[in-house]
C-alpha cells in the first residue's frame, strides 16, 4: 500500500513507523501538519491508500477524514481521551498503559477502533516510556491496524463509552518544595518530561525544570541547592533530594519576537546566579535509582560481571557536550585498565547518542568555537575505541542513535541493538558533512555504495534493516526495561567464549593493516577540514538549522526527503555484509519475554 503518515513532527515514533512500514513492503511519504498548510491539498497530491498519524497534535481536517481512512495513534486505552494521556498516566503512577489506533472522526480520540495493545510503564520519565514501551505498543498497534484495513473485510469496534483528561496544566504540575517528598517530586518531572518541563521558580528565575532523579543521601532545607554533580543540581526536598540536568529558562510575555529559550545543562544556564556549591562525585559504582539501598544519580557509571565491563552512560535527549564527551572518553580510558577481555559501551535503556551538543553550542559566546571544541572531543573519544586492539568492544544500543552518535556505535568491534531502535546515520539534515571517522567505519560496514545512500537519503532505518545493511551485528528482542540483563547475560557469554582471544588478535591485525593503507589521522584530518569551514563560515546553512532546531522553530513546509515517496523493500533482504557473530552459536532472539 500507499500510506501517507500525516504528523506534527517527524518525531522518534514517526521515524520508526515510517521505517517499519517500509521494512514490510509499504511505500511511505509525510506530510507535517504546519499552520498555515493544506492537508486537504497535501492528501490529494499524495492520492495513498491510507492517511495515518503516529503523532498529531492538531485535528484532521473533516473533508481528509470523510473521504479517506484516517487512522491516529493516541497514547493512551482504549476510551482514554485527551492530549495529556502520558502525562497523566506518568503522574498518577500507572504501571500499565497502552496505545489505540483509532479512526478520525469529528470528535478526538473518540473514532472507532482498530487495534490497541497494552505494555508495562515502568517508573521512567515520560519520554524514556514513549520512546519505549509505547513506542513498541504502537508500532504493534498500527501493523495490526494496517494489515486489518489491507484486508478490505475488517470492521472497527466502536468505542462505547470515554474518559476525556484535560490538559495537564502548569498549575498542576507544580512542586510545592515545602511539604512535597522525593517521591512527588520526582514523579512530577518524570511526567513533563522533556516537554513542558515544571514551571518554577528559582535563584530569582522562572525555569522550566527538566529530568528528575532521586537522592536519598544528600540532605538540606526543603527548596534549596545544596550540591551539583556533571552539570546538574542537586535540590533538597522534605526527605531526601533530586538531582535535576537540565534548566530551560522561561521566555518572558510580551516579547513574541524573542527566541525559545534552549535547553541547558542546569549549571550553564544558571550562570553567574548559581551559588558556591559543592561538587559532589558520584560513587565508582552508583546504585540503580530504581534498586533497594542509598539512591544516587550519575549520567555516566562502570560494573563489571564476570569477564565483561559496561560503561554505561546516559545523556539527556542524547546530546554530548564538549564536557559530557571528555567525562566519557576518562571513563573509558579508566575502563581500559581493568582485567576485562570483553568492553560493553552503552547498554541504556534510552538513548545511545545523537553527537554533538547543539543546545550547549547554539548558549555559546562563540558557537562556532564551540562546534569545533565539540566535534574534536568527539573525534577523540572515537579514536580511543577505534585504536582499543587489547580487548572486545561491544557498543549496546537500547536506544536510539544518530549522526554522530550513530557513528561513535560503529567505532566499536560489534553493535547490539534491542529491536525497537531507530537509527540516523547521516549529518545532511543540519547541515554538516560530518566527522567521527565516519568516512573509515561506515563504508568498511556497508561498502562505499550504501553509505552514499544512507548519508544523502537521511531516512531512518529500523534495525532490522540497519543489520540486513551490516550495521548491526545482533539485534535483541526484548522490552527496554530488560536490555541491559540481556546485554550483560551475552557479553558474559562472549567473554567466556574460547574464541574471544583469536578475536581479539585478529582485530588488531586488521587494525594494523588498515593503518598501513590509510592512517585514521589522514581520515580525521579530511572530515575535520570540511568540518571546520562550515563552523566558521557564517553565511553557512549549519548555523540557521541548528537555532532552528535547538529553539523549535517551525517549519515553513515538509522537508522535501520527508514528503517524497520511499518505496517498501518488497524484494528479498539486501545482501548481508555482517561479520561472523562472536562466541558460540548464540540466537540472534534472544530468550525471555517479547516485547510489548
Amino acid at each position: 500500500m500507499h500510506i501517507l503518515l500525516a504528523a506534527s513532527a517527524f518525531n522518534s515514533l514517526t521515524q520508526r513507523v515510517h521505517a517499519e512500514l517500509r521494512d514490510r513492503g509499504h511505500s511511505v511519504a509525510v506530510e507535517l501538519a504546519l499552520p498555515g498548510v493544506s492537508l486537504a491539498e497535501a492528501v490529494e497530491r499524495h492520492r495513498p491508500d491510507l492517511v495515518l498519524a503516529p503523532m498529531l497534535k492538531t485535528p484532521i481536517p473533516r473533508e481528509v477524514w470523510s473521504a479517506h481512512t484516517c487512522l491516529i495513534v493516541h497514547p493512551g486505552p482504549v476510551g482514554d481521551r485527551g492530549p495529556s494521556s502520558l502525562d497523566w498516566a506518568v503522574t498518577e503512577d500507572a504501571t500499565r498503559w497502552g496505545v489505540t489506533v483509532l479512526q478520525a472522526c469529528e470528535e478526538m480520540d473518540a473514532g472507532d477502533v482498530w487495534a490497541t495493545a497494552d505494555c508495562p510503564l515502568p517508573p521512567v520519565a515520560k519520554s524514556d516510556a514513549y520512546r519505549g514501551e509505547i513506542a513498541d505498543a504502537a508500532l504493534s498497534a498500527v501493523l495490526t491496524a494496517v494489515d486489518r484495513f489491507a484486508s478490505g473485510t475488517h470492521v472497527p469496534e466502536r468505542q462505547r463509552s470515554g474518559r476525556p483528561r484535560p490538559y495537564l496544566r502548569q498549575e498542576l504540575r507544580r512542586i510545592d518544595w515545602a511539604n512535597d517528598s522525593t517521591q512527588s517530586v520526582v514523579r512530577a518531572l518524570r511526567a513533563a518530561d522533556s516537554q513542558p518541563g515544571v514551571l518554577d521558580e528559582l535563584l530569582g528565575g522562572q525555569w522550566f525544570l527538566h529530568g528528575g532523579h532521586p537522592e536519598d543521601r544528600l540532605r538540606g532545607r526543603p527548596g534549596e541547592l545544596i550540591a551539583t554533580r556533571a552539570g546538574a543540581i542537586c535540590r533538597a526536598t522534605t526527605d531526601g533530594a533530586v538531582w535535576i540536568p537540565e534548566l530551560r529558562a522561561r521566555r518572558m510575555p510580551g516579547g513574541p519576537g524573542e527566541p525559545a529559550a534552549v535547553k541547558l545543562p542546569a549549571t550553564l544556564a544558571l550562570g553567574d546566579r548559581l551559588p558556591p556549591l559543592p561538587e559532589v562525585p558520584a560513587p565508582p559504582y552508583a546504585a540503580d535509582t530504581d534498586a533497594e539501598g542509598p539512591r544516587t544519580w550519575s549520567d555516566i557509571t562502570y560494573r563489571e560481571q564476570g569477564g565483561a565491563g559496561f560503561l554505561t552512560f546516559s545523556f539527556p535527549g542524547g546530546a554530548m557536550s564538549t564536557a559530557q564527551c571528555r567525562r566519557l572518553l576518562a571513563a573509558y580510558r579508566e575502563a581500559r585498565t581493568r582485567p576485562v577481555s570483553v568492553l560493553v559501551l552503552g547498554g541504556g535503556r534510552d538513548f545511545f547518542s545523537n553527537g554533538i551538543h547543539l543546545g550547549v553550542i547554539e548558549a555559546a559566546a562563540d558557537p562556532a568555537e564551540e562546534s569545533w571544541a565539540n566535534i574534536n572531543a568527539m573525534d577523540d573519544l572515537v579514536e580511543a575505541v577505534l585504536t582499543t586492539t587489547d580487548r572486545f568492544v561491544v557498543a549496546a544500543l537500547g536506544g536510539n542513535a544518530a549522526a554522530g552518535g550513530a557513528m561513535l556505535a560503529l567505532a566499536a568491534d560489534e553493535v547490539w541493538c534491542r529491536t525497537g531502535v531507530v537509527l540516523n546515520p547521516h549529518y545532511r539534515l543540519m547541515g554538516l558533512y560530518g566527522s567521527e571517522y565516519w568516512t573509515y567505519t561506515l563504508p568498511r560496514r556497508t561498502g562505499t555504495g550504501v553509505a552514499e545512500r544512507l548519508t544523502t537519503d537521511a531516512l531512518p532505518i529500523s534495525a532490522g534493516a540497519a543489520r540486513r545493511l551490516g550495521l548491526v551485528d545482533r539485534t535483541i528482542d526484548c522490552t527496554p526495561q530488560d536490555f541491559a540483563d540481556e546485554t550483560s547475560r551475552l557479553a558474559v557469554r562472549v567473554a567466556d567464549s574460547p574464541a574471544i582471544l583469536s578475536r581479539i588478535a585478529g582485530k588488531k591485525a586488521r587494525r594494523d593493516a588498515d593503518e598501513g593503507v590509510r592512517p585514521l589521522a589522514a581520515y580525521r584530518e579530511a572530515e575535520l577540514a570540511r568540518m571546520r569551514e562550515t563552523f566558521f563560515d557564517p553565511q553557512a546553512p549549519y548555523h540557521a538549522l541548528r537555532r532552528a532546531f535547538v529553539r523549535k522553530e517551525p517549519a515553513d513546509r515538509t522537508p522535501a526527503h520527508l514528503e517524497r515517496t520511499v518505496p517498501g523493500r518488497r524484494t528479498a533482504a539486501l545482501p548481508s555484509r555482517r561479520p561472523p557473530v562472536t562466541g558460540p552459536a548464540v540466537q540472534d532472539r534472544a530468550p525471555g519475554p517479547a516485547g510489548c
